[in-house]
């Protein structure tokens, strides 16, 4: 592996084959889809425009190597749901259109698995579901009001969602003070760099074309600018996440926000009977600042977490991806779930950034007459949602009438954030005020106030 590439993530760290980059654009040229982002939602939208017109010029244009960002870099959750949950997607499409857009979510994590083993994709894929652990009342109370509202309101059972009392929390995870927690089906855990190696894989060999070390600089109607040529197409796509503000014009469209990772050592087979997780679950509990985890295929533990300040006037800055004193409150956030592993070595650390519109809504969006198109805005939960929307972008740009195509994220807008230091005193603040009141209900097992002032005032 190329030492500019190695340690970018334990997931980059670990695959099979160096990570050599494709060669640059190599000067002007055209093509008749041009998409800008060599992540999850550019390739996934590539594969199915190839697999709908075989006859199509589609070129992906990457500034660094395909997976570089958040795609090879994230959890590994192929999660069911959005960050913006069913009930506010309720109160924008209605009960129905909740329901819609949360099947085609749970059918995105399926279609991962099929498309995975159909193109021979070794991505590591467990559909263990997720266990969401409760530690104190207020989390207990919420979710609680979670399970009862999502099967009265949307028609999911037990099959799908359902709450656990602390000893069936605990035998899914034996962390610390667990008072019950619910049990979501929909996920699946898998390696994402693997995943979107192998999808960048499966482009080439259904004709399309992929340039990396090509950056991108402006985009608009019929043209892709990069620092290696120019791009002339009838249909340019916008899928950047994160990394959205390096275009001319949309600094203030996504806001970078990072989210952490370490990865322990394998542990022994005793130590894992200690822990559980026996059929690969993804794992979280209910706090604000969001924490996620999973056993990975080699017998290790990943684990994440949010709340690493963002960065005045959207700077991506790699010192803070490798090594920050948010890794060591994730790190010590896992000791204090699971003090099995006090003595556990951590050998891996490493980060990157999610994208975030101002309302915290995705959106996927073609617009016939420019032939632009984009899609992202997943809030760090993209691995299955990038799937849905670039299947549903191909289908648009292809004119393929499909149940995806009028779901209600199609042609959403979100807000832009305020320009600094606006931004920057917003954004901090909320993330402050989510520390405090995780504190808080913790302390007094009471729910939270200043979250719920915090979470109206961001969405």
């Amino acid at each position: 592996m190329s030492d500019r590439y190695r340690s970018r993530s334990f997931w980059l760290d670990t695959l099979p084959h160096p990570l050599v980059p494709r060669p640059a654009l190599s000067g002007d040229t055209t093509a008749d889809v041009a998409i800008v982002g060599g992540g999850y939602t550019g390739l996934w939208t590539a594969y199915y425009l190839l697999s709908m017109d075989p006859s199509l010029r589609v070129l992906v244009i990457e500034r660094d190597i395909t997976g570089f960002g958040a795609s090879g870099r994230n959890g590994g959750w192929c999660v069911g749901e959005l960050a913006a949950g069913p009930a506010r997607h309720e109160r924008v499409a209605g009960n129905e259109g909740a329901r819609r857009m949360l099947h085609a979510l749970f059918d995105a994590v399926d279609e991962v698995g099929r498309v995975a083993r159909r193109e021979d994709i070794d991505c590591q894929y467990a559909k263990g579901g997720t266990i969401r652990l409760a530690r104190n009342r207020a989390q207990l109370t919420r979710q609680r009001a979670e399970v009862e509202h999502h099967q009265q309101a949307y028609g999911l059972t037990d099959d799908d969602l359902r709450l656990l009392d602390a000893d069936e929390a605990g035998g899914h995870l034996s962390a610390t003070e667990v008072m019950g927690g619910l049990f979501f089906a929909h996920t699946a855990a898998l390696q994402p760099a693997r995943l979107v190696r192998g999808l960048a894989e499966a482009v080439e060999r259904r004709g399309g074309t992929i340039v990396e070390g090509t950056t991108a600089t402006a985009m608009g109607p019929g043209l892709v600018v990069t620092d290696c040529g120019r791009v002339r197409a009838e249909v340019t796509v916008r899928a950047l996440e994160g990394y959205t503000g390096s275009l001319e014009g949309h600094r203030r469209s996504l806001a970078p926000l990072y989210s952490l990772m370490v990865a322990t050592e394998p542990l022994d087979d005793a130590t894992w009977d200690t822990i559980g997780l026996h059929q690969r679950q993804t794992f979280a509990d209910d706090r604000y600042l969001v924490i996620y985890g999973q056993r990975t295929a080699d017998g290790r533990i990943a684990f994440g977490g949010r709340g690493a300040p963002y960065n005045f006037g959207s700077r991506i800055l790699p010192s803070v991806e490798q090594r920050s004193r948010t890794h060591d409150r994730v790190a010590r956030t896992l000791v204090e779930l699971l003090p099995v592993l006090k003595d556990t070595a951590i050998t891996h650390r490493w980060g990157g950034v999610i994208g975030v519109p101002r309302d915290w809504f995705p959106s996927v969006g073609y617009d016939r007459p420019s032939g632009l198109a984009w899609a992202g805005g997943y809030v760090g939960e993209g691995v299955a949602a990038a799937n849905l929307a670039g299947r549903t972008l191909a289908e648009l740009i292809t004119d393929t009438d499909s149940p995806r195509t009028d779901l209600h994220w199609v042609g959403h807008r979100s807000r832009r954030w305020a320009p600094e230091p606006l931004r920057w005193l917003g954004i901090n603040a909320a993330l402050a005020a989510m520390d405090v009141a995780d504190r808080s209900e913790a302390r007094t097992g009471k729910p939270s106030r200043l979250a719920s002032v915090t979470q109206s005032l961001l969405r």
